[in-house]
């Protein structure tokens, strides 16, 4: 039986969604979406293989369930909501712990001021219902129990369901759904049943120097271009060396180095040099270069 759902009523004029809406005579407060501006250079092709995960030929084919694997700061996340964007919907985020409960990924009820249970939709279930992208951010970390509540919405039941509320949610036509995992020991294997739905597995890479530099050049726009030029040379100079760098540590070591140098000294080659050196060995895995 389809379940039923009220929404309560959007001021006259109004773009925003509404914060609540009653599902089988329980009402839940819905969340915000998060407002995700970070630039995504694309490479790989990884915006083709999002779009292939979640395109629908019909209305009665399931979307997949990408997961984005590869080491930490090398932008999973911004892939995902780049790929959200570029389909239109809102998104959502959830930042996935070892102590990430299967009503943390549902429905909270909490106690209101006035005495009454309040119950409260996660950012997954808010994008269930309005049709938003969902993104478990280091979902690895989670540990199998809340991969289970997890399992029904991964499959063709497409719902989860509330022991708190008593209610089972449907996710609308438009949801989607993505996991991002860094590829490091600090996390929980995968069962089996988790894995299998979890397709496809998108390994995400760092990116050739050019587009890394395009990066770092398009989000470190307020640098001096001295300081800038040579933070981008000390930077090649260390991939020419064969370390490897994350573009989040790139970003913050031109960012912090750019921080370190005195403003009446960031065209004076003598201090740029400084604050670069002092940057790389406090930002930068193995210390400063050259």
């Amino acid at each position: 039986m389809p379940q039923k759902r009220t929404r309560t009523a959007t001021p006259q004029g109004s773009t925003e969604p509404s914060r609540t809406v009653e599902i089988d005579g329980v009402r839940l407060t819905l969340v915000d979406p998060v407002r995700h501006d970070c630039t995504w250079i694309d490479y790989n092709d990884y915006l083709l293989q999002m779009r292939a995960a979640w395109f629908r030929a019909s209305h009665s084919e399931l979307t997949l369930t990408p997961r984005l694997v590869g080491a930490p700061g090398l932008g999973k996340t911004t892939l995902a909501c780049a790929a959200a964007r570029a389909a239109g919907h809102d998104i959502y985020i959830i930042g996935a712990t070892m102590d990430t409960r299967p009503e943390d990924l549902v429905i909270t009820p909490v106690l209101a001021a006035d005495g009454r249970v309040e119950y409260r939709a996660s950012a997954l279930v808010t994008a269930m219902i309005r049709g938003g992208v969902a993104v478990i951010d280091e979902a690895n970390r989670m540990p199998e129990r809340s991969w289970a509540s997890l399992a029904p919405l991964m499959d063709d039941r497409r719902y989860v369901e509330s022991a708190a509320a008593a209610v089972r949610i449907s996710a609308h036509p438009d949801f989607r759904l993505c996991v991002t995992m860094n590829s490091d020991s600090s996390v929980y294997a995968l069962p089996g049943y988790v894995q299998s739905r979890l397709k496809p597995r998108i390994e995400v890479v760092a990116p050739p120097w050019h587009v890394q530099e395009e990066i770092v050049r398009a989000r470190a726009s307020g640098v001096t271009s001295t300081l800038l030029d040579d933070a981008l040379f000390l930077l090649k100079q260390r991939i020419d060396e064969g370390r490897v760098d994350s573009t989040r540590d790139m970003l913050s070591f031109v960012r912090y180095a750019q921080n370190l140098c005195p403003a009446d000294a960031r065209r004076m080659r003598g201090a740029v040099r400084g604050a670069l050196m002092q940057a790389a060995a406090q930002v930068l895995a193995g210390g400063e270069a050259g």
